[in-house]
């Protein structure tokens, strides 16, 4: 998967905002909508929420404006996919009381794609820099 970015390493800025668009989806509309079922409280998943679409803006600004220097716009996002990861983390652990077995699956989940996202961006913007 790895090659055929190379070739465009910017895509990974289009896949990046599309998986924080989703995100966003998810976080901010259905999984409030069934707190009960999820077992996350509203306000934290509003506020993941606005942090996606933050990062899917930034990522499509991005991959149309940015054409010199991506590499250092990719760490950037690359660390902010990072440091999102954490605070999902951190959330999961402050909050584990409250989440059922389906949240918990739900965030392990989405921290595993995005850690991974932010692995493949590191990676790349290190690879293409040699």
């Amino acid at each position: 998967m790895l090659q055929n970015l190379a070739i465009k390493p910017k895509q990974l800025f289009l896949i990046d905002s599309f998986g924080a668009m989703l995100t966003a989806f998810l976080v901010g509309l259905i999984l409030p909508r069934f707190e009960s079922f999820f077992g996350a409280p509203r306000f934290t998943c509003h506020v993941l929420a606005l942090i996606a679409v933050g990062f899917a803006a930034y990522s499509m600004i991005c991959y149309f404006f940015v054409h010199a220097q991506w590499r250092a716009f990719m760490r950037v996002i690359a660390f902010a996919n990072l440091t999102y990861c954490l605070l999902t983390l951190l959330l999961l652990i402050y909050g584990y009381q409250l989440l059922t077995v389906w949240g918990v699956l739900y965030f392990g989940g989405e921290l595993c794609i995005v850690a991974t996202l932010a692995y493949l961006e590191l990676r790349m913007a290190r690879r293409e820099s040699r």
